[in-house]
């Protein structure tokens, strides 16, 4: 069995309520995409310091997500293409907010992660098991993975 095969099937384990699952199809794209949001809001005056030739492609945020992107390539190439879209869909938000908002990125991110997790939790309370990412910590990438095969086998696409 393929190392993402076992991943998806463990972290499927604890996730077979239906209320839960619904709860995780929200809050685990939130939560990806808060974190984008405070990474993105980290001052990028460093890259542009050291890395002169990023300075209008890379703020801190792409740059995790780029390592983040190389993890999912090791586990599913397939998955790690889906999971570049979504990511560059969260890039593209948080620099709308950051751009047009009068409410800092940083505080909205901080409000959604904080909201997303609540429910997480609440979920974790109704399906009576604990989170995945409390065994190992690789599973909050796991999560995101999750979904994103669900949308692959829906429309017929290998993962």
């Amino acid at each position: 069995m393929r190392k993402i095969d076992i991943l998806l099937n463990e972290y499927g384990l604890s996730h077979q309520n239906e209320t839960n699952k619904t709860i995780h199809w929200i809050c685990v794209p939130a939560i990806f995409f808060s974190i984008v949001g405070l990474i993105f809001s980290i001052p990028s005056g460093l890259i542009e310091e050291y890395l002169p030739f990023l300075q209008n492609f890379a703020n801190w945020a792409t740059i995790v997500l780029a390592i983040v992107l190389v993890y999912y390539l090791t586990i599913s190439p397939p998955l790690a293409l889906g999971m570049f879209f979504f990511s560059a869909l969260c890039l593209a938000v948080a620099n709308l907010i950051y751009l047009v908002s009068p409410i800092p990125l940083w505080s909205i991110s901080i409000g959604i992660f904080i909201l997303a997790w609540v429910f997480q939790f609440y979920g974790h309370k109704i399906e009576g098991k604990k989170p995945s990412f409390l065994k190992d910590i690789q599973f909050l990438l796991i999560g995101p993975a999750w979904l994103m095969h669900f949308i692959y086998k829906k429309v017929g696409f290998a993962y």
